[in-house]
Formats: C-alpha cells, structure tokens, sequence
C-alpha cells in the first residue's frame, strides 16, 4: 500500500540472473475491492454491535442485526471476508515475486510482512489495556469492562487468520508455480477433512483458521496469474452459479449453517464456496471496477485510504465498543435493539466512529508504513524472525479461541513489543535490480497487475 504514490508506470527490474521483468501497476481494481470491504466491514458492525442495560444493572451485548432471520440470505451476499483474502492472494503473491526479484528470501518476506501488521496492533492493545485497568480501578463494573474486552477484540480473529496466510505465502507460492490446481485441492481436501471432524474434536474446527483461509488465498494466486482470464463472461457466470448452487445444497441438507456470520469463526467449507464466486466476480466485473477505480475523486480517495486500512479496521471496533458502553452511563434514550427508533440512529453512530477514527489516524496512522532500515544491513537472523512470529500467534491465537480479557490485552501487547524489537527493521533493497541473490520470477504484465506490499 505503501506505493500508491508511484507514477503510472514503475521502472523496470533486473534480477540477478539477468532476465528483466516489469514490476506491475498499481492495480487499482484491487484498490477499490479492499476499500469497499472495509466500508462494509465497518458499517456492518454499527448494525451488530448493540449493549443493553437490564434494569438490574446488568449489561449484555447483543448481536442485533445478526439476530434477523431476514438478514441470513443478505449476508450471503454480503459476507466480504473471503473477497479480501483473495486480493491478499493477489497483493500478497506479487510482493513475493518482487522481493524474489530483488534478492530477498522468505524470512524478509515474513519480517515485512510482521510487523506491518503487529506494530499498529501493539499500540491498540496498550491502549486498551491502559484504558479498560483505569476504568477498573475507578470503580467500573467489571463486568461492563470484561464485555468492552471481548467486543472490541473481535478484529484480533482476523488478525490470526490473515497472519496465517500470509506467513506461509512463500512455501505456497513455490507449490503454486510447480502444481497450481493440485495445491488448491489438497487445501480444500484438507478443510473437508476438518469440517467433517470437528463434530468428535470440536477444537480442531479452528485448523480451518489455516487451512481455509489458505486455500482462499490460493485463489488470488489463480487470478493474480490469469487462471481465471480464459473462462470468459459466460464461464464465470457459471462458476458463480455452480458455487452458489453446490452452497445452497449443503445449507438445504443441513450440513453447514445458513448464516455467514455463524460460518466466519471457526470457518467451513462455505466460505471457501463464497469465495469461488467473488473470485469469479471479481474477475467478471473487473473492466467496470477498473473505469470507476480511475475517476479522480475515487482514485484520490483510494490512495489515502489504503495507507491506513490496517489502523482503520483494528480501531474501529473499540471505538465503536467504548463509545456505545459510554452511552450507556449517560440518559440519553437508549431504543431497543431492531426497534425503528434504534435504525434511526445507525448513521449517527457510523458518523460517530468515523470522527473518533479521525485523531486515531492521526496519531498512529504512521505505524502502518513500511519501517525501512537505511542503506544495506543485513537481515534478522531466521531464529529472530522465526521466535517473533510465535510470539506473535501466542496471544493472537488465545484471543481467537478464548476470547479477550484485560489480562490478555496487556500480555499481548507485551508480546507484541517483543516481537516488534526481535524484527527490527525491514533491510532495504536496491530497486533498480542490485539484489544480493535469488532469480526473480516474471511477474503478470497489465491488466492482471497488482499492489506490491508492504
């Protein structure tokens, strides 16, 4: 994301064994899917994050729009997260290559890729921790600050999965280039097996935080390399149909939920079926995206965004927590959860949280860029990456599994710290072909091009 300030067109590359390749454009395609996830992501959770206080002073949260029957075919269109781990596939896949092209190797690759994710959710766990021990010891029901926890940690499953993929992209993009279909159905094979024994082992359902998120990935590898090219508008249409149908026969015959959110954490198999026909709408509809993407007002919008997705979606949640249980010690009317009163006032807490992320992007906005060290130092030794990396994934995982308390925020946020100083900085390479090693691949010339990260 960091690029979106580079011309038209960026210079050429030469590896070191000599074949020259064209770094790709900015996709901006890519750009406006990512932008339009995120959107959805935020504005859907001001729909469902919904406290009560009972009149016995309890509190409890309430998941209103999830709560809708109507709402369980609606958001089988509108369950975003398999849509965004494909342009991660995307994104993800052409970062590799360039970095390859450069002389990198994959313990970089998971430096960068590390700490552009944990250093702005280090300071989002401290922050909270900080805030909800105050709250604590000013006499706050700990009942309300074990709710405001769990509520805001929500984004920190993400986090898990999201890590997941990403850190295994350079073993899977090497299976990818050797044997493209037969790694996606291995994947895919593998989240089956899962599936159909997580009923006997309930916890193994969450090797599916893996394995499926993998294999979704997977397909933005498909796309980033013009798999999906060749099928034309009717092909596509097909397979977004297949994909539908294949997921509406195994909500009819009970084997998987019908509701998306019930489906996202642990995810299934249908999650990766939705996936198929965003994928293959993606590729579909991309002439469209790409004539809206560049309209000035939009494209000027896409770059400032981009730059501070991450920030975005780790703090928008906690906002939207700490300013809800706030309205709660206030005597404002606080209307029922579905009630009309309630719909009314959506837009003004979505425009609530948009002025709380303001400052927040102000202060720590920053912590997204790519930290680059100057000159050409040596890269972090593989055991420094790879103890930061389960640094990481111990706190992550825990959240992802048991949920968060205040003693986790603070725990992994000092582990999060602790990963943030083994990583270090990113080693800054030569970009006009001085890597130190390594062939390049060629990378897909427009207009399958892509963002380059971190």
């Amino acid at each position: 994301m960091a690029d979106s300030a580079r011309g038209p067109r960026a210079p050429r590359q030469q590896p070191a064994d000599g074949a020259a390749f064209a770094v790709p454009e900015r996709d901006l395609v890519i750009d406006l899917t990512r932008f339009f996830c995120l959107a959805l992501v935020v504005i859907g959770h001001t729909m469902m994050v919904s406290p009560v206080l009972h009149p016995d002073g309890t509190v409890s949260s309430e998941n209103t729009l999830g709560d809708q029957r109507w709402f369980e075919p609606v958001v089988w269109v509108l369950q975003v997260m398999p849509l965004f781990f494909v342009a991660g596939g995307i994104t993800g896949l052409h970062s590799w290559r360039r970095l390859r092209g450069q002389g990198g190797n994959a313990f970089e690759f998971v430096q960068g890729r590390l700490l552009r994710l944990i250093r702005p959710a280090a300071v989002l766990l401290a922050v909270m921790f900080t805030g909800l021990w105050a709250a604590r010891l000013s006499g706050v029901d700990p009942q309300v600050i074990q709710l405001l926890a769990s509520g805001a940690g929500m984004p920190l499953w993400f986090l898990a999965a999201y890590l997941a993929a990403q850190l295994n992209l350079p073993w899977l993009a090497a299976l990818h280039v050797r044997a493209p279909w037969l790694t996606l159905t291995v994947l895919v094979s593998l989240v089956v097996a899962v599936d159909c024994l997580r009923g006997a082992l309930p916890q193994l359902a969450y090797a599916n935080m893996v394995f499926l998120w993998c294999a979704v990935q997977q397909l933005g590898f498909l796309v980033a390399d013009g798999k999906l090219r060749g099928l034309g508008p009717s092909g596509l249409l097909g397979m977004m149909a297949a994909s539908n149908l294949v997921l509406g026969l195994l909500v009819v015959l009970r084997l998987y939920s019908g509701n998306m959110l019930v489906n996202l954490n642990p995810p299934n198999l249908t999650l990766f079926l939705l996936a198929v026909s965003q994928a293959s709408a993606l590729q579909l509809f991309r002439p469209l995206l790409a004539r809206l993407a560049a309209l000035g007002g939009v494209r000027s919008l896409l770059a400032r965004a981009g730059r501070r997705s991450m920030t975005v979606y780790l703090w928008h949640l906690p906002l939207l927590a700490a300013m809800s249980g706030l309205l709660l010690l206030t005597d404002l009317p606080q209307p029922a959860g579905g009630t009309a009163a309630w719909w009314w006032t959506r837009p003004l807490v979505l425009l609530g949280v948009i002025v709380l992320l303001l400052p927040v992007l102000a202060l720590f906005g920053r912590l997204e860029e790519r930290p680059t060290a100057p000159g050409h130092p040596r890269a972090r030794p593989a055991a420094a990456v790879v103890t930061a990396a389960g640094v990481v994934f111990i706190p992550v995982a825990d959240a992802a599994l048991n949920g968060l308390t205040v003693g986790l925020l603070g725990g992994g946020a000092a582990c999060f710290a602790l990963a943030v100083l083994l990583l270090g900085r990113v080693p800054a390479h030569n970009t006009d072909g001085g890597g130190s090693g390594g062939a390049g691949l060629p990378l897909p010339r427009p207009p399958l091009s892509a963002n380059v990260e971190p």
